[in-house]
């Protein structure tokens, strides 16, 4: 065990839950820019602080999709993981940033839909090096 830093501790047992999420602007539209993902990446941080779990990397892909590479306790579902991280950036977006507005309609940022996988820990660097693949365009 000494050799896993990552792994979280909790009275008797040891856990370590990791999600790989995916999720997209609504309408794809390309307005994440460097600013918004500098921003976006603090406020996940802070998120993820409050709300009892760890945001270990995130980055945007294309301007108009986020990656997500998250830790935390079972006892926290991944859709609640989510649901924190879109609504909240959702509102201090848009207080943050009012002129992505006007590319969007109804004042919804993000697509309802998203996708979640639980990541073990052989495939853990596998996905890092993926997320960390989506800053530099893709290359």
């Amino acid at each position: 065990m000494k050799n896993k830093p990552n792994l979280k501790h909790a009275r008797t047992c040891v856990y370590n839950v990791n999600y790989h999420i995916v999720w997209s602007v609504k309408y794809r539209r390309k307005i994440l820019t460097c600013e918004i993902e500098k921003y976006l990446k603090e406020l996940f941080q802070e998120i993820a602080t409050e709300k009892d779990f760890e945001v270990v990397m995130m980055e945007v892909g294309e301007q108009d999709h986020i990656h997500v590479f998250a830790s935390a306790h079972p006892k926290i579902a991944p859709s609640y993981i989510v649901k924190m991280l879109k609504g909240i950036s959702g509102r201090k977006l848009f207080l943050q940033f009012p002129e992505i507005k006007q590319r969007l309609w109804k004042g919804h940022l993000w697509n309802s839909s998203f996708y979640i996988e639980t990541v073990g820990s052989i495939s853990e660097d596998v996905i890092k090096k993926y997320i960390e693949k989506q800053s530099k365009g893709g290359e």
